[in-house]
This record gives C-alpha cells, sequence and structure tokens, in this order.
C-alpha cells in the first residue's frame, strides 16, 4: 500500500502534471496562435496599454494613451477606404458595361448598312436604264414645294 501511494505520488500526479502543463502551454497555446490574426493583436495593443498604465507608478504620457484611439480610427477608417473602393470598381464596371453594349450596337448597325451597300455584286449594265413607259408622255402633277408637306 506505502509502495502505490509512493510510486502514484511521486511517478503519476508529477507526469499527469507534466502532461497537463504541455498540453496548456504547447498545444493550445500553438492552436491559439494559429487562429491569431493582425487585426486582433492590433486590437489588443490598447488593453497592453491600459494596463501598463494603471500598474506602473511612472506615469505614461497621454500620446501613447491616445495610440489605441488612433489604433481604432485606422481600423474605421480602412473600412470606409475598402466599401469606396467597392462602390467605385462598381461603377466603372458598370460604365464600361453600357460603353461596350454601345460599341456592340454601332457595329451591328455598321453591318448592317455594310450589307445593305452590297459592293460585292455589280449591277449589270442594261439595268441603269429604264425604258419611260409610252402611254405617261405627259405629267400633270406639279413638282412638291417641302418633301412632306401637301397642297390643298
Amino acid at each position: 500500500m506505502w509502495k502505490q501511494l509512493w510510486k502514484k505520488w511521486t511517478l503519476d500526479k508529477p507526469a499527469a502534471f507534466g502532461d497537463l502543463l504541455w498540453e496548456v502551454f504547447v498545444v493550445q497555446l500553438a492552436a491559439f496562435l494559429d487562429r491569431l490574426t493582425l487585426r486582433q493583436v492590433i486590437a489588443f495593443i490598447p488593453v497592453v496599454i491600459l494596463v501598463l498604465a494603471y500598474s506602473h507608478s511612472i506615469p505614461i504620457p497621454p500620446e501613447l494613451m491616445l495610440v489605441g484611439d488612433v489604433l481604432a480610427y485606422i481600423d474605421i477608417y480602412s473600412a470606409i477606404l475598402l466599401l469606396g473602393l467597392m462602390s467605385r470598381v462598381t461603377t466603372i464596371l458598370f460604365v464600361l458595361k453600357q460603353a461596350a453594349a454601345l460599341i456592340a450596337g454601332l457595329a451591328s448597325n455598321l453591318l448592317a448598312g455594310l450589307q445593305r451597300l452590297d459592293f460585292r455584286h455589280r449591277r449589270e449594265g442594261g439595268a441603269r436604264r429604264q425604258k419611260k413607259a409610252a402611254s405617261r408622255t405627259s405629267n400633270d402633277d406639279e413638282p412638291a414645294v417641302a418633301y412632306g408637306l401637301a397642297w390643298a
């Protein structure tokens, strides 16, 4: 019984305590450092400054106390800048999309106009002159003064 008690308190309990220390200070700390981001570090700096200011009897200058505010303002500024850049990008993409649609429309109109001209097939020589009908030798209609205007 004394041997088991001696073994338990000299070998088993210190080994279990060592395993606990290894778990907390190595494994869990490594997992925490893997999840840690730069933003979390920057957000924690004012807390460290505040703890140092209250724990020391040496006064810390007010400029150092305002570092936390400056870091918070940088965070807010970066969020506003990101939103501004995103809105500019969407505006530029919208304008480019409209310009591309306009260019595509102009190109299709140009192709349609070129197909109407049809330079590939020329007319035959005899088709240029049309013979007038023999029955309509005189024209009683007066010429129009203005296009689209009717006289009564």
